[in-house]
């Protein structure tokens, strides 16, 4: 119920998770009633422009536009009672305590079955909320706050109020974690919860602390940024994202709700007020409006220019890149513990950067220690919803640890940051750390109120590589690749090179997990990691090696390599399957293919992309889109091959990369028996359970047969090459490349179309490698790919 932005981004969630979903919105007031002639549209008009802006919405909030089609729309007067057949009921109207509870009393007259309801709510109390409902209403009501937008912020914070029934907040907790993938945070009916109560004040503080000390806008984001373990929109790029008048809003409606809290004074601060009041004045509201804190311009070489807002002028003026000598030393270092601990360090004492960061970070962990018992059961849920809600590298009390908790708490409060009590007192009674580490692994962490460690709850769906190292299961491994014993009589091949990119090394862990396959002890295996990428393609050093010294038949071998690896896989007498997350490009995309089953994270960008370093696919990737593509439509009696050529030919040839799992099987990457996983932290354990699934039915796939278009194919597929070259759409280099690729789809120029093994498609994808390899174009975009990672067009 609410169609607006977090209304339309929670539906379309759902619908990404396949749930089917109403969504009802306010009757217009010019609307006709509901007996007029045609009246429903513009009865539905509110809803239906709110899907519309969701589907049209940037980043996309559908994993595909076809998942819009699970969503109806409707108004909160001719279907209210249809809420009555539906499981879940979540209310995201306008954050205003009268108009909230008005819609709950509706509820509470048509709700009477055991539907559960709930408040996407960002800070109002359930109790105020509920005044005057039901028993039944209160059983069966919680807050599910999800973070915008829904598709891709992994938190959710559940809230339950002092009557809701543990069985609905279980399921719910259920539903979110496996259904719609979210790291589920359980937070007290308090305002803002967690992650809004805590970064609404100390985003607060950083801005006010900015403009008392006379930093400029550009060198507060530089340094609040990934220097700290920030993303990169740090303080106030995010506003401008956010939307300034919004934050403002949020922090104003904070201010009111919290009295008690000694620190709220920072969100009416004077000097923030006087800001962001004359930008809200002059209608500059950050990305929406165009310009805010900062203003996107186009410079004289027509590239992208910022321009940075002067607050004293409101005039914007160039930026200019900060000079801060810390900056430039702590950016350097690779561990964010020891980052941050550099800017700490005393050569630093007059640095203007250095203090700016030290403030910052103090005040981060001093006020989160601060009000952590009163917003949260745990210390633990802290950090997850500070690292899953705002996408920081570490919570307030994991980077406490990493930076040493005694002496950045002698640090604080020589700077004049309080310590909690709770902390102070943790720290007298002995025990040095928030979280208790034990064999390389953190076990507990400290209760506040018992004062003592409590054992760390892990989601038993999620399968660390790293625990699994730990535990002494990594069984034989090189630079590229390890074999691990996952659990179960299952194998897991870890790839952990360098963007885990492939190369020999890698196709020979292959070799070697094939071979233990013929073990008895085994009965699959999975093919994955916990990398931030599944694996962004082939190592191109070597084949830029090789290319300058005139190896081709050295390329050629390595390709053979590889592809043979990946034929032995997916034809191994036990199941093999890929488990793929982020990004899975090129050979990754190509080993991803490759394997019996794949399942992908719902996150998943798989794309054969080749072409941008002047190449096609040659571990099987073009062998695949034929397998996957091409052969299917043609089993049909009487069917055209062309429009399913086209559609691989595109693919490949145009570097088509998936915007999510879902876009991924409508490009062909994913068929019919593999499948998405919502929650990327369970993905290795789901593909355990695949594997041991497909192990029990005992099926082995035979050798296939695919179907080769021959000379017509082929002819027909150039007619398309050229017309993009005609259009300008490709240079000459990228139709010779696309010609190539036309060519392996084909199956070559054979007089009449037929049937073949996948080893005429293999070796076809091998020799028009090579010979691109060996053009001069290639090799400047290889060249210019290793040094720039960009692709460059000639």
């Amino acid at each position: 119920i609410g169609a607006g932005v977090m209304g339309g981004g929670i539906a379309a969630h759902f619908a990404n998770a396949g749930v089917p979903v109403i969504l009802l919105d306010i009757v217009p007031k010019d609307a006709p009633k509901s007996d007029a002639p045609n009246a429903r549209n513009a009865r539905d008009a509110v809803a239906r422009k709110g899907l519309d802006a969701t589907i049209k919405s940037k980043p996309a909030s559908f994993f595909h536009p076809s998942r819009a089609q699970l969503v109806e729309v409707g108004n909160l007067e001719d279907d209210l009672e249809r809420l009555a057949a539906c499981d879940l009921v979540i209310e995201a109207v306008v954050e205003n305590l009268d108009i909230k509870r008005k819609l709950l009393a509706r509820l509470d007259q048509v709700l009477t079955g055991d539907q559960i309801v709930a408040s996407n709510t960002s800070g109002l109390r359930i109790a105020e909320m509920l005044e005057g409902r039901s028993d039944s209403l209160r059983k069966r009501f919680l807050v599910m706050h999800f973070f915008n937008p829904p598709r891709y912020m992994k938190l959710l914070e559940i809230i339950r109020g002092a009557e809701t029934d543990p069985a609905a907040v279980a399921t719910i907790a259920e539903l979110a974690s496996r259904r719609l993938g979210k790291g589920v945070v359980y937070a007290r009916d308090t305002p803002n919860f967690i992650g809004n109560r805590i970064l609404s004040i100390h985003g607060s503080f950083v801005m006010d602390y900015a403009l008392e000390h006379g930093y400029r806008f550009e060198e507060v984001d530089a340094l609040t940024g990934p220097l700290i373990g920030r993303p990169k929109s740090a303080t106030f790029r995010l506003q401008d994202l956010v939307g300034i008048d919004v934050a403002w809003f949020v922090a104003q409606n904070l201010h009111g709700l919290i009295p008690d809290d000694p620190h709220r004074d920072v969100l009416a601060s004077p000097r923030l007020e006087k800001l962001i009041g004359g930008l809200i004045e002059r209608g500059r509201l950050g990305n929406k409006s165009g310009h805010g804190f900062y203003r996107k311009t186009k410079g004289e070489s027509g590239g992208t220019v910022f321009a940075v807002l002067d607050p004293e002028t409101f005039d914007y003026e160039p930026q200019r890149e900060p000079g801060f000598e810390s900056l430039a030393a702590a950016g350097k270092v690779r561990d964010l513990g020891e980052r941050i601990a550099a800017l700490f360090d005393e050569r630093f004492d007059e640095d203007r950067g250095a203090r700016f960061a030290r403030a910052v970070v103090s005040h981060f962990l001093g006020y989160a220690a601060a009000v952590a018992p009163e917003v949260a059961f745990d210390l633990p849920s802290v950090d997850r919803a500070i690292r899953w809600g705002f996408s920081y590298e570490l919570g307030p009390f994991e980077l406490w640890d990493r930076l040493g908790v005694a002496a950045t708490a002698e640090r604080m409060e020589a700077a004049g940051v309080a310590v909690a009590p709770w902390v102070r007192a943790m720290l007298e009674a002995g025990h040095a750390s928030f979280y208790r580490r034990e064999d390389g692994r953190t076990t507990g962490y400290w209760d506040w109120t018992a004062e003592s460690y409590q054992d760390l709850h892990r989601d038993p769906r999620h399968i660390a590589v790293e625990d699994l190292r730990l535990d002494g299961k990594e069984l034989r491994g090189n630079a590229g690749a390890s074999l691990l014993d996952l659990g179960d009589g299952v194998l897991l091949l870890e790839l952990h090179s360098k963007m885990n990119a492939l190369d020999d090394r890698v196709a020979a862990m292959m070799n070697e997990a094939r071979e233990l396959l013929d073990d008895d002890a085994w009965r699959g295996l999975v093919i994955g990691n916990d990398g931030p990428d599944f694996s962004v393609g082939s190592n191109l050093v070597a084949v830029a090696e090789a290319a300058r010294q005139g190896d081709f038949d050295g390329i050629r071998a390595a390709s053979r390599a590889l592809q043979e690896a990946l034929q032995a896989l997916r034809y191994a007498p036990k199941p093999v399957v890929s488990a793929v997350h982020g990004m899975a490009l090129g050979g990754g995309c190509e080993v991803a293919i490759g394997t019996r089953r794949l399942l992908a994270a719902a996150e998943s960008y798989l794309g054969l992309v080749e072409v941008g370093v002047g190449l096609l696919p040659a571990g099987g990737g073009l062998k695949e889109l034929v397998r996957r593509v091409i052969s299917p439509a043609m089993a049909l009696a009487d069917a055209d091959p062309l429009p399913a050529a086209r559609k691989a030919l595109e693919t490949a040839a145009m570097a088509v990369v998936s915007t999510s799992a879902a876009e991924a099987a409508e490009l062909g990457f994913l068929g019919p028996e593999d499948r998405v996983v919502m929650n990327r932290d369970q993905l290795l354990w789901e593909a355990r359970q695949e594997v041991l699934k497909m192990a029990e039915e005992g099926r082995t796939p035979a050798a296939e047969k695919l179907y080769a278009g021959g000379r017509d194919l082929y002819a027909a597929l150039r007619i398309a090459v050229w017309q993009l070259e005609q259009a300008g759409y490709a240079s000459a280099h990228d139709a010779l490349i696309a010609r190539r690729v036309a060519y392996v789809l084909a199956g070559g120029d054979a007089s009449a179309p037929r049937w073949v093994d996948e080893d005429v498609f293999l070796r076809l994808e091998r020799e028009a490698f090579a010979e691109l390899v060996a053009t001069e174009k290639t090799q400047e975009r290889i060249a210019y790919m290793l040094k720039t990672g960009k692709p460059l067009r000639n």
